[in-house]
């Protein structure tokens, strides 16, 4: 291309060198050496260089057509004429090289950020996909938590059941003491079955986020009271002690939940308390709080293990229960806005400690006022 542009140059002012000073084709010949440079190289640039630099000799210098220099101002020209050609083309050349330098490593780097990019995506993809299967795996873990826990729970009281059932079918005679002990054993079992299924129950709604609170008014000694009344037997060889000043103010809470959280603190408090222990029920009033406490006398609950209590099928050391008691209890204090914790008791033993608001009359105008208990 560069001879083919040398070619048109020398076509077009041959007509007219008549007229034209030796500058003007030294410098329009030093045009295809620049186009040679940039599009072919150093190689390119020179050879259009000495193409150029013969044409203007022979057709542009005088004698025309031979390859004569006669006076020193024609051989500086042409010196000059090739040394800028080559050095012209050169540059073209260099400059050349660098612009496909750069587009090739822009290139690269587009490629390279594509790949990036690409791979980013399918870390993220990788990630949901473990995320899922980490989610699957706890789910699989939860059931199968659940069914060791279900089928031991379910399964002792029922033995029981079962075979106080079979006793009393039998034609053995037994005393009324007797019998009406059998049938009171068989009454915990069926009560600690209901409990069970009562927590299970309670779980799957926190699990599908439907544990809501039907707040109401309750009066909280009385219902730590008949809860206390009602398992009554399951303190056959404990003592509880209920600490309830009598200005305490009502509670805005769900009564069936409230009376589930103080249930199963008891059960588990009478679970780990040793034989003939007490185990102390307590509350007392803040500016917008009643804090509530269970207390035990068992070995406590050890600092590793009083945040892991709380989540469900999580089991504290030496604990035979389901799992799932506590993790209903912190469920639903945590539903009615309040916070539960355990602490170590003087004189040793567990202190579950819950908050629960206090009930404020609602007026017609949409405010609160203070309950005066």
């Amino acid at each position: 291309m560069g001879v083919a542009l040398t070619a048109i140059a020398v076509l077009v002012m041959l007509p007219l060198r008549a007229n034209l000073s030796t500058a003007t084709p030294a410098l329009v010949l030093v045009i295809p050496g620049v186009a040679a440079g940039v599009l072919g190289g150093r190689w390119a640039a020179a050879v259009v260089a000495a193409t150029a630099a013969l044409a203007f000799d022979l057709l542009f210098l005088q004698p025309y057509n031979e390859l004569k220099v006669l006076v020193t101002e024609d051989v500086v020209a042409i010196i000059v004429f090739v040394v800028s050609a080559i050095v012209v083309g050169e540059i073209a050349a260099r400059e050349a090289r660098r612009r496909r330098s750069a587009e090739s490593r822009a290139g690269e780097l587009e490629a390279l950020t594509a790949r990036l990019e690409a791979a980013q995506v399918e870390q993220g993809r990788m990630q949901g996909e473990l995320a899922r299967l980490e989610v699957v795996e706890q789910v699989d873990q939860q059931r199968a938590a659940l069914l060791r826990s279900v089928s031991h729970d379910l399964r002792t009281p029922l033995a029981t059941i079962r075979a106080v059932s079979s006793d009393l079918r039998s034609d053995t005679p037994y005393d009324d003491a007797t019998r009406n002990e059998l049938l009171e054993l068989v009454s915990d079992e069926a009560e600690r079955l209901d409990r069970l299924v009562a927590n299970l129950l309670s779980l799957s709604r926190v699990e599908a986020g439907k544990l809501t609170p039907e707040r109401q008014a309750v009066d909280l000694p009385e219902l730590v009271e008949a809860t206390v009344a009602r398992l009554h037997r399951l303190f056959h060889d404990k003592r509880v002690e209920v600490q309830m000043p009598p200005d305490l103010p009502l509670v805005d809470v769900d009564y069936t939940q409230l009376d589930q959280v103080v249930t199963n603190l008891l059960e588990n408090a009478v679970r780990h308390g040793v034989p003939r222990s007490t185990v102390r029920v307590g509350a007392r009033a803040s500016a917008e709080w009643v804090e509530v406490w269970v207390q035990d006398e068992g070995q406590g609950v050890p600092s590793p293990d009083r945040l892991r209590i709380f989540e469900p099928f999580r089991r504290g050391h030496g604990s035979r229960s389901s799992g799932i008691g506590l993790a209903i209890c912190k469920a639903v204090v945590e539903a009615h806005g309040g916070t539960i914790g355990v602490t170590d008791a003087v004189g040793g033993g567990a202190r579950f400690t819950f908050t629960l608001p206090i009930w404020r009359r609602r007026t017609r105008r949409g405010r609160q006022d203070a309950s005066d208990g």
